[in-house]
């Protein structure tokens, strides 16, 4: 029975990966703490389901990297089942003209000089470069940066003085590393790679990285730093590396969920929240979908701010300036998302059979200029002609997702538009679409469209619909230079304290940003615990 005098420490308004860690580390200072899914499951978007009579694969998020190494350790997620390996071979970029690109497996050199023997030699000083300038934001990535504050010199102090820790560690870049630091955060990806390669599959392959998740041309400004973000990982140790965790990404959020149940927390699924409550200008707690009240000294959301904001908290509780600055919010990352059922693995017509470049992502957009003109195209149509793929099999690397002899595939595609132009919508669209990205798969693999036994498909509309990423957003608002550290969701609430007292937020929507880190809710947690003690 529920007790309704009870007044927990923190409830947590969503169970995906951040709310998970939150959860632990409060749980694990001694708090009383509770979890709210409004899902049957825990881990957001990060899940693992069944979508066709006996095939399993991961629903949204599927590919691990980003996953911050301290948070494994923390909560010791290896021993509550977490098994990650790494892909056989990072990238294979099938060449529409003929030809391929493989990289990793210590062959990225020789496949470069196919295309150019001078990109080849650039390999080692680029590689370098990005590896220099990421520790440091690796580093930055778990703490709270500064926090453009009001309130007199008390309340800056703190901040002065955790600016004064970052421009120490950038100093210990040298003067070389802080511009390229610098034009990483403004200029597109495009320019920064032609800056060091001359040829189209190479840099293809890098500028794929520009646009994942990212609503906009590799030409747009401030592409360059989304292809900075995705370069932060590793696996297993492997800087840069990606890899799977066996049993999909929901391996990762179960093995988190076991994390927080052994410390004590209160999980909660089926149990969506309809409303924060405040009183006296302060959270005070939450309404659940069933009319349930739970009342807390910390309302704590792990979800989109946009969705915190403009629903879940009452509009007369909400600051101008937050209001002000939630419309602005920009979210919409020009996602498709599928799964399908395979009969076989697809046959490649550049590089025929079974091979270890079938473990890696496979990436169908050739150029820069491939990926410039599905932008350019779905925003005027609503999604475009000739998207942009990337396939993993992930069955290749773990038997358990697929009976024996078949496999399944995640097709990450790109681009469409969040909101379809002209008032239609996504729903009369969803299939016609999914028949052009499993075509386009088909031109380089003939026969594939024919193996597909069946297929799950989230159109922008669905992943918000599902899992509240408002416009299909991945990364709960775009990693843009005015939505990004000290500025994500806003100044003033870079630390994780919401726009009023004994309100918090541990999403991607703070920083350091999306992918499926651990990051935010690491750092909202120790922000929660000084508070709450």
């Amino acid at each position: 029975m529920t007790n309704p005098a009870r007044i927990r420490d923190a409830v947590l308004v969503g169970g995906g990966h951040n709310g998970l860690v939150c959860a632990t580390y409060l749980a694990r200072a001694g708090l009383d703490v509770t979890v709210l899914e409004r899902r049957p499951v825990v881990g957001g978007a990060a899940v693992t389901e069944e979508f066709h009579p006996g095939f399993r694969n991961s629903v949204a998020s599927y590919t691990v990297s980003l996953l911050q190494p301290k948070v494994i350790a923390d909560l010791d997620l290896h021993g509550h089942g977490l098994r990650v390996v790494q892909r056989r071979r990072n990238n294979f970029l099938p060449l529409p003209e003929g030809g391929y690109l493989l990289t990793g497996g210590g062959q990225t050199a020789a496949e470069v000089a196919k295309f150019s023997r001078r990109d080849a030699e650039a390999l080692p000083a680029y590689e370098a470069r990005l590896d220099a300038i990421a520790d440091v934001l690796r580093a930055l990535a778990l703490q709270p940066p500064p926090n453009v504050t009001d309130g007199g010199w008390w309340k800056a102090l703190p901040e002065l003085l955790r600016g004064a820790r970052l421009g120490r560690r950038l100093h210990a870049l040298d003067e070389t590393l802080r511009q390229e630091l610098l034009d990483l955060f403004s200029i597109s990806a495009a320019e920064y790679l032609d800056r060091w390669f001359e040829s189209a599959p190479i840099k293809a392959l890098f500028g794929f990285d520009g646009i994942v998740g990212n609503f906009a041309s590799p030409y747009a400004p401030g592409s360059a730093y989304v292809l900075l973000h995705h370069v932060f990982g590793e696996v297993n140790g492997v800087k840069g590396a990606w890899g799977h965790a066996i049993g999909g990404m929901g391996a990762i959020t179960q093995a988190m969920a076991r994390a927080a149940t052994a410390a004590g927390v209160e999980i909660r699924t089926a149990a969506g929240v309809r409303e924060v409550q405040v009183e006296g200008g302060r959270a005070t707690g939450v309404v659940t979908d069933s009319g349930e009240v739970l009342r807390a000294r910390a309302v704590v959301a792990n979800v989109n701010p946009k969705l915190l904001y403009q629903r879940l908290l009452p509009a007369a509780a909400v600051p101008a300036a937050t209001a002000e600055r939630m419309r602005h919010w920009r979210c919409g990352s020009g996602t498709f998302r599928m799964n399908v059922a395979l009969s076989r693995l697809p046959d490649f017509s550049v590089l025929p059979g079974e091979g270890d470049h079938l473990t890696a992502g496979i990436i169908i957009a050739p150029s820069l200029d491939y990926m410039d003109r599905a932008w350019r195209d779905a925003h005027d149509h609503g999604w475009s002609r000739e998207p942009i793929v990337e396939m993993l099999i992930p069955s290749t690397l773990d038997d358990s997702l697929a009976p024996p002899g078949m496999h399944v595939a995640s097709l990450f595609c790109q681009h469409v538009a969040p909101e379809l132009p002209g008032g239609r919508s996504w729903d009369d669209h969803r299939e016609e679409v999914a028949d052009l990205m499993i075509a386009t798969v088909d031109r380089h693999a003939p026969g594939f469209a024919a193996s597909v036994l069946g297929r799950q498909v989230l159109s922008p509309l669905d992943l918000e619909r599902v899992f509240g990423l408002v416009g299909g957003d991945i990364f709960h608002g775009a990693l843009s230079l005015n939505q990004l550290f000290s500025a994500r969701p806003m100044l003033g609430q870079a630390g994780y304290r919401g726009a009023i007292p004994g309100l918090y937020l541990c999403g991607s929507g703070t920083h350091p940003g999306g992918g499926v880190t651990g990051a935010p809710g690491h750092n909202a947690a120790q922000v929660l615990i000084s508070d709450l003690r």
